[in-house]
């Protein structure tokens, strides 16, 4: 089986995690504690002692918690990016790729078996929960500077490209996909934690299904597009 490995921004690690054996288990348990219990109640010593390590061999891989996280979110754009345009390279129609680029922002991610060491189903959780925590910082243009946002901006961009195809003359594509993307999480957010925000039931075994209608009708409409 081939493993798929992403090579991301250098500035989110001081090692690259998926480079060595222990860089691999301090990623996969990362994702499985932050999913369990949350960013805050997270640290670099209960990561040490769920892996048999010392906290001070993970500050050989991230400088700071703010990082790691980062890194997870960075990781889960770009493995999506990249099961995106796995999905969408033979088809010609623009309209079926936006579609086809919806769902995939909606749907339920399941685990992928060319990379072992994450669980994209619990990583899609923590994107969900601390994805704008990661921006709404006082470094934000710091971190900007610093490419560390380059993955969600990459899909973005792809995406608007794709609407602008559909609707050359629509003014706001990245407006557009950006409130898209985040709609995303937040509509599973509410679905779960505050129902009277939302149309979609968390109790739904259809509800990534339901989003995705949603979210595909909301562009679509918004853009003037046909929906076959």
């Amino acid at each position: 089986m081939t493993i798929v490995s992403f090579k991301l921004n250098p500035n989110l690690y001081l090692r690259d995690p998926q480079s060595s054996t222990l860089g691999q288990k301090i990623i996969q348990s990362s994702i499985k504690m932050i999913d369990k219990t949350g960013a805050e109640d997270f640290t670099f010593k209960k990561l040490g002692a769920e892996i048999g390590s010392t906290e001070a061999s993970i500050y050989r891989y991230f400088e700071n918690k703010h990082r790691l996280i980062l890194y997870l979110i960075d990781w889960y754009w770009t493995w999506l990016e990249y099961k995106i345009d796995y999905r969408i390279q033979n088809i010609a129609s623009p309209v079926e790729r936006l579609r086809t680029c919806i769902r995939m922002l909606a749907e339920e991610k399941k685990i992928d078996p060319e990379i072992p060491f994450v669980d994209e189903q619990r990583l899609q959780r923590i994107v969900n929960t601390e994805f704008e925590k990661t921006y709404l910082t006082r470094q934000v243009d710091t971190d900007n500077k610093e490419g560390l946002f380059l993955p969600y901006k990459s899909l973005c961009k792809k995406i608007a490209g794709i609407l602008k195809e559909i609707s050359p003359n629509y003014g706001f594509p990245h407006s557009l996909v950006s409130t898209v993307m985040l709609s995303a999480n937040h509509q599973l957010y509410y679905a779960q934690h505050l129902p009277s925000l939302t149309d979609i039931k968390t109790d739904s075994r259809h509800k990534h299904e339901r989003l995705a209608e949603f979210l595909e009708t909301m562009v679509l409409n918004t853009i003037n597009a046909k929906i076959k």
